[in-house]
C-alpha cells in the first residue's frame, strides 16, 4: 500500500460525503481534507453553534462552499431516522459515509430508547444509519463506507446476555464492546456488499487528542490528562480515513481493518462469523430495521 501522498492528488469533485461527529477532532479534520479535494461534505453534528462554527471554518480554509450541516443526536434512533430523511430531501447521491462519531462514558448512561449510551452511540447509530442509506450508496456506486473503530476493540467482547451492561458496567468495557461491534459489523456488511460496488472498511485512527478525552474521568482524570500531550493530532488521525474515502489505491479494499494506512489483523473475535451474524440479527431488532 502506498502512502497518503498519492491520495493527496485525488479529486473528490461531484462526490457527496457524509461525516458524523464532524464539528471537532478527527471528523472535522477529515471534513476539511475532503472539502479541499472538492467534495460536497455533509457534516453531522449534535450542537448547532459548534457545527456552524466548524462549517464556517472549513469553508474559509478550503475555499469550498459546498459544505452543509445537519443536526442529529446519534444516541437516539429516531434522530438517526430524521437525519436520513433530512439528507434525502437535499441529496440524491451518497458516495462516502464516514461513521466517525463516538464517545466514552465512565458512568453508565441510558438513552431514550433504553439502551446503554456507549453501545447505542458508537455502534447502533452507525449500524442503523448505514443500513438506511445503503440503497443510496448502491445507487451512487462506486461508493465507500468507513467505520471509525479503535485499538480498544482488541479488549472488547460481545456479551449477548448483557449487551446493555446492566449487570457489570465499566467505561472501558463498554467502549471496547462498542468498537468491537463496529468491526464485526464491518466484516459482516462487507460480505453482504460483494458485487454491489460499495465497500466498507474499519479504521483505528491512532490515539488522537480529541474531545473524547475531555470528559471528566473521575479518579483517573489526572492520568488521562498527561498522555494527551503525547497523542497524535486530529489531522494525523484523519489521514487513514481520508485515504479510505478518496484514494484510488483503496478502491479494492473491502472488509479490512486499517491503522496508519496499512491493513492489520483485527481481533480474533471480530472474525467469528457466528458472532457477527448473531450481532447483525440482534442489532436489526434493537434498531427496528425492517
Amino acid at each position: 500500500m502506498q502512502n497518503e501522498k498519492v491520495s493527496d492528488t485525488t479529486t473528490m469533485k461531484d462526490k457527496v460525503v457524509m461525516v458524523t461527529g464532524a464539528n471537532s477532532g478527527i471528523g472535522k479534520s477529515a471534513s476539511l481534507a475532503l472539502a479541499e479535494k472538492g467534495a460536497t461534505v455533509v457534516m453531522v453534528a449534535r450542537n448547532k453553534e459548534r457545527g456552524d462554527a466548524a462549517r464556517s471554518e472549513i469553508v474559509r480554509k478550503s475555499g469550498n462552499n459546498s459544505i452543509d450541516l445537519l443536526l442529529a443526536d446519534l444516541s437516539s434512533l429516531e434522530s438517526v431516522r430524521q437525519l436520513v430523511a433530512e439528507f434525502r430531501k437535499k441529496y440524491s447521491k451518497l458516495h462516502v459515509l464516514i461513521n466517525n462519531a463516538g464517545l466514552f462514558n465512565q458512568r453508565r448512561r441510558v438513552t431514550a430508547d433504553g439502551y446503554e449510551n456507549t453501545f447505542a452511540t458508537n455502534y447502533l447509530a452507525p449500524f442503523l444509519l448505514t443500513n438506511l442509506q445503503l440503497d443510496l450508496l448502491k445507487a451512487s456506486a462506486p461508493s465507500r463506507i468507513i467505520n471509525v473503530s479503535s485499538v480498544g476493540h482488541y479488549n472488547g467482547h460481545i456479551n449477548f446476555d448483557d449487551l446493555n451492561l446492566e449487570k457489570e458496567y465499566g467505561g472501558w468495557k463498554a467502549y471496547g464492546q462498542s468498537k468491537l461491534a463496529l468491526v464485526l459489523f464491518t466484516h459482516e456488511l462487507a460480505k453482504k456488499l460483494q458485487g454491489t460496488g460499495v465497500t466498507v472498511n474499519a479504521v483505528h485512527p491512532g490515539t488522537v487528542a480529541t474531545n473524547i478525552w475531555s470528559r471528566p474521568l473521575g479518579p483517573v482524570g489526572f492520568i488521562m490528562a498527561l498522555p494527551k500531550l503525547f497523542m497524535t493530532s486530529p489531522d494525523q488521525g484523519a489521514e487513514t480515513i481520508v485515504y479510505l474515502a478518496s484514494s484510488t489505491d483503496a478502491k479494492g479494499l473491502n472488509g479490512e481493518y486499517l491503522e496508519k494506512l496499512k491493513v492489520k489483523k483485527s481481533s480474533d473475535e471480530s472474525y467469528n462469523e457466528e458472532i457477527s451474524q448473531r450481532l447483525w440479527d440482534v442489532s436489526a431488532k434493537l434498531t427496528r430495521l425492517s
